[in-house]
């Protein structure tokens, strides 16, 4: 018995030799991961951040606009603060409210939005002129394609404009910035969805308003994946149907409702990102200064012009593709980075008159409020640097005030006589 023993111990050694230098190598046999795994991974996902929101957003379960004081105001109005007092005195704006400690006036964001209309009306759409639509458009993820377009529709809110923002992204992004949860919180008739499948024509019927005065949204959600499909299938019951042109028929009847509409597209040259930048009269692409990405805006400009060359063929009576204005947005600029200078004066010189003018810093603001579920403008009162994060803020409103210099260029050469 003793030599069975000793044999058996030994056979168990060797077995348990091999099975861990089986899963040194990674070949040990594994339960296959199907994909009722994967919807268990799925749900602690969503669950994870469900809890995240709620804590983030605590005691509110939505999120709330921030309150401007009479300074802020005085700068969004390009007066001064004394100014804002005496006109606080004729009534005939919104006075705001005292603070319980201090004394201090506050404004929400509707009063400043009134005050801004007041007096920016110069920049105000002009009567008779339609909704200016931008795309904000990368085929590389990461490089604040989404926070640029939330910035952008946040900052035309509060100088006055009325906004659209339109998500087609399925990773839902833009939506998860408004704080509502794509995979939970949004359904079908509340994305474009049913635009592409054909079952509806006009957009109106997936717009909801959001905790940000001024900007409505339509929502995107994983779900969205299948327009990828609806829409070449409608090509193929009918091919006298225009499949890079639904969502522009789709906003039609809305361009007359909105100032500006800011369109958030996917991280591809798939069927709806066609659709999102043959709808925009304007385009911002934002483009880090790293090799990576500057490389794949290249392809970006590439395959677009050849797609774009193609459609045109399709187009009737020769009309062409064009568009308004393009600007190229050097985002995410980390100027601790060696290599950043170099890959600017790529960007510099490839770009040459369509890069903007601003650089958007990468910074401890940007990537805290990001985690946040936020962006810069719904910070009420910011806990680091004050020079951080006025340098953010400075940037971003100078992006902001860039685009809209050509949306109002933009009503102006319309208006003009041909």
């Amino acid at each position: 018995m003793a030599t069975e023993d000793r044999a058996l111990n030994a056979s168990v050694d060797a077995g348990n030799q091999v099975s861990t230098l089986d899963v040194q190598r990674g070949s040990v046999a594994r339960t296959p991961i199907d994909m009722t795994r994967i919807a268990e991974v799925a749900e602690r996902a969503s669950t994870m951040v469900e809890q995240i929101r709620a804590k983030l957003l605590a005691p509110e379960v939505r999120k709330l606009a921030p309150h401007y004081s009479t300074a802020q105001l005085a700068t969004l109005c390009s007066v001064d603060k004394s100014h804002v007092n005496y006109r606080i005195t004729k009534a005939d704006l919104p006075t705001g409210k005292l603070s319980p400690k201090g004394g201090k006036r506050e404004f929400s964001l509707s009063d400043a939005r009134r005050w801004t209309r007041s007096y920016r009306q110069a920049k105000m759409r002009p009567s008779g002129q339609k909704a200016i639509t931008v795309a904000v458009g990368n085929f590389k993820g990461g490089v604040s394609k989404t926070t640029s377009a939330m910035i952008l529709a946040q900052g035309l809110s509060l100088r006055g404009h009325r906004v659209l923002a339109v998500d087609t992204d399925p990773q839902g992004s833009l939506t998860t910035l408004h704080g509502i949860l794509p995979e939970t919180e949004v359904d079908a008739e509340m994305t474009i969805g049913p635009l592409c499948d054909g079952s509806e024509t006009d957009i109106r019927y997936a717009i909801r308003s959001t905790y940000w005065d001024g900007i409505d949204l339509i929502a995107s959600a994983p779900f969205l994946f299948s327009a990828e499909f609806a829409l070449p299938a409608r090509q193929m019951r009918d091919p006298t149907s225009r499949f890079w042109d639904v969502l522009n028929a789709g906003l039609e009847s809305v361009r007359d409702l909105y100032d500006v509409i800011v369109i958030d597209t996917p991280p591809s040259l798939s069927y709806v990102t066609i659709n999102a930048l043959w709808a925009a009269d304007g385009l911002v692409v934002p483009v880090p200064p790293s090799g990576l990405d500057f490389a794949s805006s290249a392809q970006f400009w590439s395959l677009l012009g050849d797609l774009g060359a193609n459609l045109d063929k399709q187009e009737a009576h020769g009309a062409r593709k064009t568009f308004d204005f393009l600007h190229v947005l050097l985002s995410r600029v980390d100027q601790a980075d060696a290599a950043a200078p170099a890959v600017r004066q790529w960007i510099a010189a490839t770009y040459g008159e369509y890069m903007l003018p601003v650089e958007i810093p990468k910074t401890t603001v940007t990537s805290n409020k990001a985690a946040e579920f936020a962006t810069v403008y719904d910070v009420q009162k910011y806990d680091g640097s004050a020079k951080t994060y006025k340098r953010a803020a400075d940037a971003y409103d100078r992006f902001v005030e860039l685009v809209e210099e050509s949306v109002v260029e933009t009503w102006r050469s319309r208006m003009a006589p041909v």
